[in-house]
């Protein structure tokens, strides 16, 4: 079952995966992971969202041939499934490889924005 947040913060996660998709079928793969980012950003407070983004940062690793990218990502959803929910998250990580998976990180007025409202919806 789906926590309120994970439902009201919904919409904002899956027009950044739509994004991420769109930039996939034109090629763009730099793009696609930059939308996966933001998507792991906007959603990492949700249990939910937090594994899904990262299984999705998976497969971008997978198709992409990224060894290290693979290797992170499994490593960062046993961590999401596990850790989410009792709150241990690095605020603003954007959950690749390229940072370390503890690193907090600033987020940007237009994310925190998306996360407040969801949270103020509760």
């Amino acid at each position: 079952m789906h926590s309120r947040f994970s439902r009201r913060i919904s919409p904002s996660v899956e027009a950044e995966i739509h994004r991420a998709n769109d930039a996939r079928e034109h090629g763009d793969t730099v793009a696609e992971f930059a939308h996966l980012e933001s998507a792991h950003v906007i959603g990492q407070e949700s249990t939910y969202w937090h594994v899904a983004v990262h299984a999705r940062m998976l497969v971008w690793g997978i198709r992409n041939r990224s060894p290290r990218e693979v290797a992170g990502q499994l490593f960062r959803i046993a961590g999401a499934a596990t850790k989410t929910f009792i709150g241990l998250v690095p605020s603003g990580n954007t959950g690749g490889t390229s940072v370390s998976p503890f690193r907090r990180m600033p987020i940007s007025a237009e994310h925190q924005e998306m996360i407040d409202g969801a949270k103020s919806q509760i």
